[in-house]
C-alpha cells in the first residue's frame, strides 16, 4: 500500500469522526461538559428512584389525567376516548358519564328493595308520638311529621294495565300522565312506534292494594304533531275536556283542541252528551291553562311566540298580550282575576284581565330567574308562587313583597321542560330532574324528603312522567305517587 493511499484513507476517516456526534462529545471541551453532567444526571435518577416504594399508593390515589385518554379504577390502565385504529368501541366522555350514572340508579334501587327510607336522623314514629306527649308538637307541625315518615316509606310496586289492544300496550311509549282533579281519571299522551301519538284515560278507581290493576280507554285519536302542553278543562262540568297545544308541523298550522273526555269513557251518562272535537287555529303555542276564575269563565290561555293569547271557547272572542320573549308556563289564579305567566327570558309576570289589552296596566306582578322559567305554580291563599327554570332553580316567591322567600335544592334540569307539582295539603313540593330523578322536598322547610331513581336506565327519551295525590282513584282511595316511564306505570304507596 503506497504513502498517498494511506494518507486519504487517514483524512476520510478523521471527517467521519468530526461529522458524527458521538465521537464530537469526545472533544476535550465536550468530555469535561460530559462529566459535569454525569453526576447531576445521576443524582436526578437516585431522587427519582429513592421514593418509589411510598408513592405506589399515592399514585394509585391520585391517577394524572391525560388528554384523549380514560383511567378505569377497576381495571388499572387508560383506555383512549378518541377512536382509533385499534379500537372497535371507542369510549366518549358522554357514554362514561351514562356508565357511572347507571351505576349509581342500581345501587339505589338495590338500597330502596333492602331497607327502609328514614327521612331525618332519629325521626321515627315512636319519637314524634313522645315529642306530641310532651307538648313540644302541635297538631299540625305532628301531621306534617308523621307524613313525612309515611313518605319516606314508600314502596315501588308495578301496575297491570289492562286494554282491548294488548299489543299496543308492549309497544307504546309513555310521553306524559295528568291526573284529573278528583285523582280517578289519568290522562295519558302515548308515543306510538310507527310515529305520532296516542291518546287514552286510565280509570283509576280500580287501582286497589294488592293487586294494583288498571283499564285504560283509548280513541283512535292520532297526531304527528309535538304535544307541548296538555290540562284539564271545565266546560260542561269539572274536568269535563282536556285541552292540548300541539306544534305545526310543514303546511299544517299549530292549534290548541279541546278534547272532550266522553269519547274515551263515559264517567257522567245523564250530564255528557256524544263530545265534539273543538280545534283553534293558534300557531306557535308553547303552553296553556284552562280558567276556574269567574271573571274568564269559560276561557283559556294559550302562550305564544312574544305573545299571550286569551279565548272564550262560547263566543270565541280573543283578547292578545304582548310580551318580550316566549311565553313557557302559564296558571291562572283562582279568586283574583290574574293570569301568571312564565317566560323564556326568565321573567314571571302577571295580566290583570280587568284592564283588558289596551294600554300598559294589565302588568300586575313581575319577578324575575336567571334562565327559561318552564313551571310556574299559584299556591293555595294566591300569596306565593313557586317556579321552577332550566338552571335547575325551584323558588318561592311571597307575591307581595316580590321576593324570594325559600329555595329547594337538588333539582336538575338544562334544557329540559319539566314541571313542577305542589301538594300543600300533604306539603310536599315534587319535580322529576333531567337526570330521572324524582325529588320530593319538604314544602314548609326546603328539606329533602327522598330522591326516587328511575326503573329505566336515564336517557333523554325515558324521562319519568309522574303524579301524586292523597286519594288516588277517588274519594276512598290511598295516597300515593305514579310514574309513568318506558311502556310502565308504576304505584309507589305508602303501604
Amino acid at each position: 500500500m503506497n504513502k498517498s493511499s494511506w494518507q486519504s484513507r487517514r483524512r476520510r476517516g478523521r471527517r467521519s469522526h468530526q461529522q458524527n456526534p458521538w465521537f464530537r462529545l469526545r472533544d476535550p471541551d465536550d468530555r469535561s461538559n460530559s462529566r459535569a453532567a454525569r453526576p447531576a444526571q445521576d443524582s436526578g435518577n437516585h431522587d427519582d428512584e429513592s421514593p418509589s416504594t411510598s408513592s405506589g399508593t399515592a399514585a394509585a390515589s391520585s391517577v394524572p389525567e391525560l388528554p384523549g385518554f380514560y383511567f378505569d379504577p377497576e381495571k388499572k390502565r387508560y383506555f383512549r376516548l378518541l377512536p382509533g385504529h385499534n379500537n372497535c368501541n371507542p369510549l366518549t366522555k358522554e357514554s362514561i358519564r351514562q356508565k357511572e350514572m347507571e351505576s349509581k340508579r342500581l345501587r339505589l334501587l338495590e338500597e330502596e328493595d333492602k331497607q327502609k327510607k328514614i327521612a331525618r336522623m332519629g325521626f321515627n314514629a315512636s319519637s314524634m308520638l313522645r315529642k306530641s306527649q310532651l307538648g313540644f308538637l302541635n297538631v299540625s307541625n305532628y301531621c306534617h311529621l308523621a307524613h313525612e315518615l309515611r313518605l319516606s316509606c314508600m314502596e315501588r310496586k308495578k301496575v297491570q294495565i289492562r286494554s282491548l289492544d294488548p299489543s299496543a300496550l308492549a309497544s307504546d311509549r309513555f310521553n306524559l300522565i295528568l291526573a284529573d282533579t278528583n285523582s280517578d281519571r289519568l290522562f295519558t299522551v302515548n308515543d306510538v312506534k310507527v310515529g305520532g301519538s296516542k291518546y287514552g284515560i286510565i280509570n283509576l278507581q280500580s287501582l286497589k292494594t294488592p293487586t294494583l290493576k288498571v283499564f285504560m280507554h283509548e280513541n283512535l285519536y292520532f297526531t304527528n304533531r309535538k304535544v307541548n302542553s296538555v290540562c284539564w278543562a271545565s266546560l260542561n262540568h269539572l274536568d269535563s275536556h282536556i285541552l292540548l297545544c300541539l306544534m305545526g308541523l310543514a303546511e299544517t298550522p299549530g292549534c290548541a283542541t279541546l278534547l272532550p273526555a266522553s269519547l274515551f269513557v263515559n264517567n257522567h251518562p245523564g250530564i255528557d252528551r256524544p263530545g265534539m272535537l273543538c280545534s283553534f287555529r293558534i300557531p306557535g303555542a308553547w303552553s296553556c291553562a284552562w280558567s276556574l276564575n269567574i271573571q274568564a269563565n269559560n276561557c283559556f290561555s294559550t302562550g305564544l311566540s312574544r305573545r299571550v293569547l286569551l279565548t272564550n271557547v262560547v263566543t270565541g272572542h280573543r283578547q292578545s298580550f304582548g310580551t318580550s320573549s316566549d311565553v313557557l308556563a302559564q296558571q291562572f289564579a283562582l279568586m283574583a282575576p290574574l293570569l301568571f305567566n312564565g317566560c323564556r327570558s326568565g321573567e314571571i309576570f302577571a295580566i290583570d284581565l280587568r284592564c283588558g289589552n289596551q294600554g300598559k296596566g294589565w302588568k300586575a306582578t313581575r319577578l324575575f330567574h336567571d334562565s327559561a322559567v318552564t313551571s310556574v305554580r299559584i299556591l293555595q291563599d294566591e300569596q306565593c308562587l313557586m317556579a321552577s327554570d332550566m338552571a335547575g332553580k325551584i323558588k318561592l316567591w311571597d307575591l307581595r313583597t316580590t321576593k324570594c322567600i325559600r329555595q329547594y335544592e337538588g333539582h336538575v334540569n338544562e334544557y329540559a321542560y319539566l314541571p313542577l307539582h305542589v301538594h300543600e295539603e300533604e306539603g310536599i313540593l315534587m319535580a322529576v330532574g333531567q337526570d330521572c330523578y324524582t325529588r320530593i322536598w319538604s314544602l314548609h322547610d326546603a328539606h329533602l324528603l327522598r330522591t326516587i331513581p328511575s326503573p329505566y336506565p336515564a336517557s333523554k327519551a325515558d324521562i319519568p312522567s309522574v303524579a301524586f295525590s292523597s286519594q288516588l282513584g277517588g274519594s276512598r282511595g290511598a295516597p300515593g305517587l305514579l310514574m309513568a316511564v318506558g311502556q310502565d306505570l308504576y304505584c309507589y304507596s305508602y303501604s
